[in-house]
């Protein structure tokens, strides 16, 4: 890593600009050894400062480590939150999906830190627990979901656990190997999560109301906004159109299967019931036939 150096005609740097140069340097340390790696001695030598300056500013390096720990947490967060700000469940999901990627890939050093061995210094900001505060926002979403579609709002919270689980796991996976890209990623994150195994689509993609969101100005106009609004509601009305038809389609296929089936049990049983009558018929026709010859005279001049 290269050292930080500072010309000797530079002006001295203020206190503020001081502290950010040693949150920056304990960042990329704290990324590439871990807490337990990373001295103060080290933090002090790379930014050219005596170890005194460190402790002013953080107290230690159980401080310093907590503020950078503190303001990945929080970017990440305001990134996820902002994603699952959209109207659309399917929309909140590919969002955050696409966040959590974002992050990874433009905050890397970040990211290594949550998921490294995030130390008890950093009170609440463990890995596990950056994990349970995304899933509270989802379990909301999930709860009203839920509601609207007759399930049961209080496994809620279990489904959330799931569903970040899933995606924070993948990112961690993906840490290192940047393959496939993260819009592929995201899309087959929303595939399975959304789909299901027995729905998984061959060929998944983000849908254009989100690569349209992903690809848009950081500025973006009221009317601009309300147009593009109206453009994915509109793509989702369509895609739920579709869907409704093909679960339609085969709820009356397997109405038609169960009729068929029950005509056919039908007509067994009606076949079952004419040989049973025809049996009972034939067995009453032989007791009379044996009767009439049991009261049969005797031919006459018979002894």
């Amino acid at each position: 890593m290269e050292t930080v150096t500072e010309p000797r005609s530079r002006r001295r740097m203020s206190g503020s600009e001081r502290r950010e140069q040693l949150i920056r340097i304990s960042r990329t340390l704290f990324s590439e050894k871990g807490f337990d790696g990373t001295s103060i001695e080290e933090i002090a030598a790379t930014a050219q400062v005596s170890k005194p300056v460190v402790y002013e500013h953080f107290g230690g390096k159980e401080g310093v480590y907590a503020v950078v720990v503190d303001r990945e947490m929080q970017k990440l967060l305001g990134m996820i939150t902002e994603a699952l700000s959209a109207t659309h469940s399917l929309i909140k999901l590919e969002r955050a999906a696409l966040a959590l990627l974002q992050y990874i890939e433009e905050s890397s050093e970040g990211f290594r830190i949550l998921v490294r061995d995030s130390h008890a210094a950093s009170g609440t900001g463990t890995f596990a627990s950056l994990i349970s505060e995304i899933a509270s926002q989802v379990e909301d979403v999930l709860a009203d979901e839920f509601s609207a579609r007759g399930y049961d709002p209080k496994l809620a919270p279990m489904y959330a656990q799931m569903l970040v689980g899933m995606v924070a796991l993948t990112g961690q996976w993906w840490l290192d190997v940047r393959k496939p890209g993260r819009e592929e990623v995201a899309a087959h994150l929303v595939n399975l999560a959304w789909n299901g195994l027995t729905g998984l689509n061959p060929n998944p993609a983000i849908t254009a109301a989100t690569r349209e969101h992903a690809a848009a100005r950081p500025r973006t106009s009221e009317k601009e906004q309300r147009e593009l609004e109206k453009a994915r509601e509109k793509e989702l009305k369509e895609a739920e159109k579709v869907r409704q038809r093909e679960l339609k389609e085969a709820e009356k296929a397997r109405v038609r299967e169960l009729k068929e089936r029950e005509r056919l049990l039908k007509d067994a049983e009606k076949a079952l019931e004419r040989e049973d009558k025809i049996r009972q018929r034939e067995a009453r026709l032989a007791e009379r036939a044996a009767r009439l010859e049991q009261a049969e005279p005797p031919p006459a001049g018979s002894p």
